[in-house]
């Protein structure tokens, strides 16, 4: 079958064996598959991010100078059964798999590692069990974008963000698209985003951001209509010491009961929630420099280069940092089914698509051009 092979930074489209299911797998014709930025920053960057993986007992990460097949975000149909499957699905069926399979019973990532290929192919091996039918007739091309949309999903949750709290987006790319849509979903009333690109811009506010900034203009940190935020540290020890005066001079009240009661409220300074999508060295520190106090940072962007920051800076202001990894089966699956049921709509994404012989132009394009949000590739 033709594939598109990465090796030591260069794509090419060529001829590689049709994939041979074991036991439990099944064989997908691919109709999409989605350009992810984690493909862009593993064709250069893979070998940290296969030591980090390996110190934490992954070992099969693929590395820069293997031959891979990357392609972790797709939709196809079912081809092939292999030896032992249930068969629960139909052949022909339209459906998307969670990118995991296991080859000679250890769990490989498919698409990011030699011995698992991925979805830039005509046809791919995955498993079974993690293999869900496409339901409510699901175009292809938003059922491909069911794994980028459970990456944002799971960032989200992560964040336990409030429906009347700030959420911050800083880029706007796919994977900020995808928070953004998430963050809709959710019921957050007030979305800021963040990007240079007026195009990506636009796009952000099609999918649903109320606040669009261009960081070259205007600063978000200064778009905040909620003034309960504080960025300097001298009004906040003002508003503290002000507020606990005036709770010492209500006879019998216990103030420091007062005080623990306002905090189990919301009622007490807060920051907003910002979601880090950018993954390159310096915008965390950036983040933890101009961002209010107690700032709520998720990083969901993928650096794969060493950055430093400031620990004091976070230390003074009491940011809090999560950083998240991809999500579990059921937010997979539960993604699929805000896009089935139309409670998020993925198709401002979709910028372009191309076929096999386009991906090496479209990843050029993805690495240097920010008129691109989500390419997809019809095999």
């Amino acid at each position: 079958m033709r594939a598109v092979v990465c090796q030591n930074t260069e794509l090419r489209v060529g001829e590689i064996p049709d994939p041979k299911p074991a036991k439990g797998h099944l064989v997908l014709d691919v109709v999409r598959a989605g350009i992810c930025g984690s493909d862009l920053h593993a064709r250069f960057h893979a070998d940290p991010v296969a030591d980090a993986a390996a110190n934490i007992g992954f070992p099969n990460m693929m590395r820069r100078s293997q031959a891979v097949v990357m392609g972790h975000e797709f939709s196809g149909r079912v081809r092939e059964f292999g030896p032992g499957t249930k068969r629960r699905i139909d052949e022909g069926a339209a459906v998307v798999a969670l990118p995991i399979v296991r080859i000679d019973g250890r769990p490989e990532f498919l698409g990011l590692s030699q011995d698992a290929p991925g979805a830039y192919a005509e046809r791919v091996l995955v498993d079974e069990a993690l293999t869900f039918p496409v339901p409510n007739g699901l175009s292809p091309e938003a059922a491909a974008l069911t794994e980028p949309l459970a990456v944002a999903y799971h960032a989200v949750r992560k964040a336990k963000i409030g429906k009347n709290e700030t959420a911050v987006v800083i880029g706007c790319g796919p994977i900020g698209l995808a928070v953004i849509l998430m963050l809709k979903a959710r019921g957050v009333r007030h979305i800021i985003a963040s990007d240079y690109s007026a195009v990506r811009r636009g796009l952000a506010a099609r999918c649903g951001a109320h606040v669009v900034v261009d960081p070259a203009v205007d600063s978000p940190w200064t778009s905040f209509a909620d003034s309960r935020y504080f960025t300097d540290a001298g009004k906040l020890l003002h508003f503290a010491l002000g507020s606990i005066e005036k709770l010492r001079t209500v006879p019998f009240l216990p103030w420091s009961k007062a005080l623990r009661a306002a905090e189990a409220t919301g009622r007490t300074p807060t920051g907003p929630v910002v979601f880090e999508c950018v993954g390159v060295p310096g915008i965390l520190d950036h983040i933890l420099a101009s961002a209010p106090l107690y700032t709520r940072v998720v990083v969901v962007g993928v650096c794969m280069e060493r950055d430093a920051i400031v620990p004091i800076t976070a230390l003074t202001k009491e940011i809090a940092m999560q950083f998240v990894f991809a999500y579990d089966p059921g937010e997979f699956y539960d993604t699929l089914h805000l896009l089935a049921d139309g409670k998020v709509d993925p198709t401002p994404l979709i910028t372009s698509t191309v076929d096999l012989d386009g991906v090496p132009a479209a990843f050029d394009t993805l690495g240097k051009a920010e008129e691109q949000a989500k390419i997809l590739v019809a095999p």
